[in-house]
């Protein structure tokens, strides 16, 4: 495992980076891969955000997560990965079963097999719009993201909101 550390408005010290290494080796016990995890630790305010990613050859591990202090921080940003590496287990073993291994199932607790996870579906009609005209259907509706035919690129266009405020927008080709 290769931990790459850097802060942005924070200098990183020899403890803190130790700290790091030592949450992140937790998650060898799901015999991943041999792995690089790209930690950014940030500063905002009286916060601190750790964003932790973790690329493996067939899913990206990622996680953000901001508290006051940057060693709670650090705690909660492996609880979601080892939530991620938990829920991901299905596409796991079938990965196992096509004969790339990367993860020991066995050490992953256990899902019930009679436990059926539901998929809604809902078919939707694309209406030709503008950006600002998606942001206003999205709000008006209540929801965090919006599916649009961009006029002006012609091309199916996602609106959302973002953790950090503002808004995101991800172009289809």
């Amino acid at each position: 495992m290769e931990v790459k550390i850097r802060g942005n408005k924070i200098e990183i010290t020899d403890s803190m980076k130790e700290y790091v290494k030592e949450k992140l080796s937790k998650l060898e016990k799901y015999s991943l891969e041999e792995f690089t995890a790209n930690v950014l630790v940030k500063v905002r305010n009286f916060t601190q955000k750790v964003e932790v990613t973790i690329p493996l050859k067939t899913l990206i591990l990622r996680a953000e997560e901001e508290a006051e202090d940057f060693y709670s921080a650090v705690d909660l940003v492996i609880n979601k990965l080892e939530r991620q590496i938990r829920k991901n287990k299905t596409k796991l073993k079938k990965k196992e079963k096509s004969g790339i291994k990367e993860f020991n199932i066995d050490s992953i607790i256990d899902i019930p097999e009679d436990k059926e996870i539901e998929i809604k579906r809902k078919k939707i009609e694309i209406k030709p719009m503008n950006l600002e005209e998606a942001i206003l259907q999205m709000e008006l509706l209540g929801h965090n993201f919006y599916m649009y035919k961009d006029s002006d690129l012609n091309s199916i266009c996602l609106v959302y909101k973002r953790k950090s405020g503002g808004y995101g927008v991800i172009e289809g080709e």
